[in-house]
């Protein structure tokens, strides 16, 4: 069963109750169905009230659940044939990344991903997903050999940003975020991006520059984690609900502001709740924008990817004392 979030809690309990009328009425022989009904219908609507009206701070709870599908989850449900590729040829292996090639119904692609770790110890293997320069590196090291063979490159992205460590500085971070970003932009074969999870800060961006960039229903994507920001803006890091609030960081906002291009749904409750089948619509809308993309050309998708990210944004200017927007 799915650990339940702190905001879930209200469900679990009218959830024990049913359970434990039921186990009373089959220990007792007793018939308490319109009761059992009773709760089920109560049941149902509390949690159409509840996952339709979640806060920032909720949906970011659940695009955190430590149940949530990884990227390596996606790639088992979504491609066939994947065969994993390790190594920058610069440094070493970065877990936080993964790689490889893969066929997604019948097409050879190049699938790539931040992966998060299952429990304490695969999450500490993995930098609880953050990526050093070398998992960075190793991402664009597959991209230009799919760049080279003319293969689609599919991105997921869930990561709380790229590693903060003085060991990832040293191994040159920020030239390797800067390097992928202007890579990414030239690369003349469609470039799909899904955020999963949580889209956080240079590390999301560096896996990030696609034609199309997809998020999950309650995925989060941001500039910084909530925590950052409530810290500097509020000097409280307690405040990250706030912070996150105000950052407008959901994709309902995101979608707004034209950075994605398209919301997938979630079960309700969130992706944890039926991992088949999220994937299953991750995948039918994977294999719809790479049949649009396909007819273009390798300078017609170069161009495509830059006209989005010239789009992106919404702003206010002043003139002559009117307010314009655009």
């Amino acid at each position: 069963m799915a650990a339940e979030m702190p905001f879930e809690q209200p469900l679990l309990e009218l959830r024990n109750n049913i359970e434990m009328l039921r186990k009373l009425g089959a220990d007792k022989q007793m018939d308490l169905s319109e009761e059992i009904a009773r709760l089920e219908s109560r049941y149902e609507q509390l949690a159409t009230e509840l996952y339709s009206g979640m806060s920032t701070a909720e949906k970011m709870q659940l695009a955190r659940h430590p149940q949530r599908p990884t990227t390596l989850d996606y790639i088992q449900h979504i491609f066939t044939d994947f065969m994993e590729l390790h190594g920058d040829r610069l440094y070493g292996d970065d877990l936080a990344v993964v790689g490889g090639l893969a066929r997604l119904n019948g097409i050879p692609v190049t699938v790539i991903g931040h992966q998060k770790g299952k429990d304490t110890k695969d999450n500490i293997a993995r930098h609880f997903g953050m990526p050093h320069p070398d998992g960075l590196r190793k991402g664009l090291r597959l991209m230009k050999q799919a760049n080279k063979f003319n293969r689609p490159i599919i991105t997921f992205i869930d990561t709380p940003g790229a590693y903060p460590g003085s060991a990832a500085e040293e191994r040159g971070q920020g030239e390797a975020i800067a390097r992928n970003l202007m890579e990414m932009a030239g690369f003349g074969v469609p470039i799909l991006c899904v955020v999963i999870g949580e889209g956080g800060s240079g590390g999301a961006l560096a896996l990030g520059v696609g034609n199309r960039v997809l998020m999950l229903e309650n995925a989060i994507y941001s500039v910084s984690t909530p925590e950052a920001a409530s810290s500097i803006l509020y000097k409280d890091a307690t405040r990250a609900g706030e912070a996150a609030a105000a950052m407008k960081i959901t994709a309902d906002h995101i979608l707004r502001l034209g950075v994605i291009d398209e919301i997938i749904p979630e079960p309700r409750g969130g992706a944890h709740r039926n991992v088949a089948s999220t994937a299953d619509i991750v995948k039918q809308t994977l294999i719809k924008h790479l049949q649009e993309l396909a007819v273009l050309s390798k300078k017609e998708l170069v161009e495509d990817r830059y006209n989005k990210f010239r789009k992106i944004g919404r702003f206010t200017y002043i003139q002559e004392g009117n307010h314009n927007h655009a």
